[in-house]
């Protein structure tokens, strides 16, 4: 679909400037050439008049976050400036004091901005992620409450318990049994819905029972995420904007799409405030209902906040914990590791104090997620002129990028061994007791959860969830990839990343 709108953009592009044909017939065979030049030297890709680097952006359309980030770390300063046709301009970086600017010292110039509310308007509206300024100042006081320790206690011994032990641990036995073969990233996504949908609204999808149903609405939301996200890969905004006036292409599927997710997330609103208004008082301490209790009626608001929680707590953690479970099937040392800190726990009190504690676990997965972040590029739109820490010039209206997957390969920060998988980067032992202690990097060289007044409510309950997910299935099983010999998983993005294809498993019982 992604290459169909390309191509539809080129052809407007034709349109809207004719003398562009007779500018690329006489200089196609330098503009291919230079492409695949720029594109095999990971230098700056070479810019034309009223195209800019289009050219380069299409021959990499399928590659484009390992192709931005192999270009930001052949620059000195790790942040270059990409040109889109009739000079649109992004500016990428994975320099860490330019994200400290972006992110803190500067936090009210960079905002989500028109460009980013107006492309996810149809799925995410109002919600937390796609707004600015009090709007979104309110979500997030009223979410904050939801993360407080008590409600973390009762995520992990409750909700998160009961996902793995009575749905997640059973299906994986029977896959054990029957020696069949699981898309564990459909699994891993399935789980974490489940539990987003319990925690957040006090509503149990079912998701993940035993017969893997069929979801219309996670093919509608899987959809909506993927339409939208395509949306910002191309030239112009008129392309998509032309194409959802007409109601055909890629923009049809999308409107049908995000009409059953908003219906179905319109439905857990009205049954929420059906059971809020059979009661007097309000016990229950799902996000959902704190959001009505305070007195919030507009319909269409609180279903955006339904989207929006959905969308962060299904596909981030879903994500982070595919890539784990790739690597380390690659790396055995490290699952031994692991389980020698799983084994020194009784399996009954793999509970929230215990799993906090899981240092070696905890560093595995920041590890994991320095390679692949389940969020790799994040978009911020100057709302005023501004000077970036490097002396780059950001004119109003500027998108601003930083790249956390470039970030995660910066020699300078994690040393000549960044290439390798080691947890033990993250951590430092006590020579007497042989205990770990776990040595984080600063929110603004690892941007994971973002850092500043937006840094993510949920690190803590995501890290929690991993954790006993990560305990759960390797005390039990071993999580074998189906791959040919030598193959790797391609690592691609919406709006949050994604393993092309899913990720064949078969699943052992250890003995």
């Amino acid at each position: 679909m992604a290459l169909l709108d390309l191509h539809l953009s080129t052809s407007l592009l034709f349109c809207l400037v004719p003398l562009l044909f007779l500018f690329f017939i006489k200089f196609k065979k330098t503009i291919v050439t230079n492409t695949l030049l720029s594109s095999n030297d990971s230098k700056i890709p070479r810019s034309y008049p009223l195209i800019g680097s289009y050219f380069s952006i299409l021959a990499n359309q399928d590659q484009r976050i390992k192709w931005i980030s192999d270009i930001i770390l052949s620059t000195p300063n790790l942040t270059f400036t990409l040109i889109r046709p009739l000079n649109f301009r992004t500016i990428f970086t994975a320099n860490p004091s330019i994200v400290q600017h972006m992110l803190k010292t500067n936090f009210q110039v960079y905002q989500k901005g028109h460009n980013s509310n107006t492309t996810l308007k149809d799925f995410l509206s109002n919600g937390i992620f796609n707004v600015d300024g009090d709007i979104w100042k309110y979500q997030r006081q009223v979410a904050s409450h939801e993360f407080n320790t008590r409600s973390l206690r009762k995520f992990v011994e409750t909700v998160v318990d009961t996902e793995l032990s009575e749905r997640l641990i059973p299906i994986l036995a029977t896959a054990a049994a029957n020696k069949t073969v699981l898309d564990f990233q459909d699994i891993l996504q399935r789980f974490a819905f489940d539990n987003i949908c319990k925690i957040a609204f006090g509503y149990d999808p079912g998701y993940l029972l035993p017969s893997l149903p069929e979801a219309e609405f996670a093919v509608a939301f899987e959809d909506a995420v993927r339409l939208s996200s395509e949306r910002f890969i191309l030239p112009f905004p008129l392309i998509w904007k032309i194409k959802r006036a007409l109601n055909i292409g890629s923009e049809k599927k999308l409107r049908v799409a995000v009409e059953q997710v908003r219906e179905f997330a319109k439905e857990i609103v009205r049954e929420k405030q059906r059971e809020l208004n059979d009661k007097s008082s309000l016990d229950s301490a799902d996000l959902l209902s704190r959001f009505l209790s305070t007195g919030h009626s507009d319909e269409d608001f609180v279903t955006d906040i339904v989207i929006s929680f959905i969308l962060a707590g299904r596909d981030t953690t879903s994500a982070a914990l595919t890539w784990f479970f790739w690597l380390i099937s690659k790396h055995p040392e490290v699952e031994s590791q692991i389980m020698k800190e799983i084994g020194e726990k009784p399996e009954s009190l793999l509970l929230y104090d215990e799993v906090k504690n899981m240092m070696y676990t905890h560093a595995s997965l920041c590890e994991s997620m320095r390679f692949y972040p389940p969020v790799p590029i994040d978009s911020k739109e100057a709302t005023k002129d501004d000077i970036l820490p490097d002396g780059t010039f950001v004119k109003k209206g500027t998108r601003v990028t930083y790249h956390p997957y470039a970030m995660g390969r910066v020699e300078k920060v994690w040393g000549k061994d960044w290439a390798e998988f080691r947890p033990e980067r993250w951590l430092d032992k006590d020579e007497v007791t042989g205990n770990w202690t776990f040595v984080p990097k600063d929110a603004y060289t690892y941007p994971v959860f973002q850092a500043g007044p937006r840094v993510c409510l949920g690190k803590e309950m995501a890290f929690l969830q991993m954790k006993r997910v990560v305990a759960g299935v390797l005390r039990r099983f071993k999580v074998v990839p189906v791959v040919e010999q030598g193959a790797e998983p391609v690592f691609i993005s919406y709006l949050t990343a994604k393993m092309k294809g899913g990720f064949p498993v078969t699943i052992e019982e250890r003995i």
